[in-house]
């Protein structure tokens, strides 16, 4: 299945504390897209926006792949406040190129990847990222 035809704006987000090489933190990011695209590192984040829905099949494909669909979309839902929602995932998984979806940000021992969604069209753009269609 092709990337939807509407737009919208994804971000990932880490925090970066000081016992980190922001690099890697930002490779991480890397890793969970799959392509290369430019990580800004500020002070004690890092973070990666795009507006291109298919630097993100990556994530598709894992979602799909690891049979996390119900649990992404779980959250995704539930995160969901108007045009915005985020998931968050797990950053070691993230930094050997795993998505893995975490229920709190406990759950990831140096903090969690945010995984952020803005759109128009937010519930199409959920639909398509954990859709159950071969692709």
């Amino acid at each position: 299945m092709s990337p939807p035809e509407f737009t919208a704006k994804f971000r990932l987000e880490a925090s970066v504390s000081p016992s980190e090489d922001p690099g890697k933190v930002a490779g991480a990011l890397l890793s969970i897209i799959g392509r290369p695209l430019e990580v800004t590192v500020d002070g004690d984040r890092a973070a990666l926006t795009t507006d291109d829905l298919g630097a993100i099949s990556h994530i598709r494909d894992q979602l799909r792949d690891r049979h996390i669909r119900t649990a992404a979309r779980r959250q995704l839902l539930l995160n969901g406040e108007g045009r915005t929602t985020f998931m968050m995932l797990n950053r070691q998984a993230a930094a050997a190129g795993v998505v893995a979806i975490c229920g709190s940000a406990e759950e990831s021992p140096l903090g969690p990847v945010y995984a952020t969604i803005e759109s128009d069209h937010l519930a199409a753009v959920v639909d398509w990222l954990t859709a159950y269609e071969a692709g």
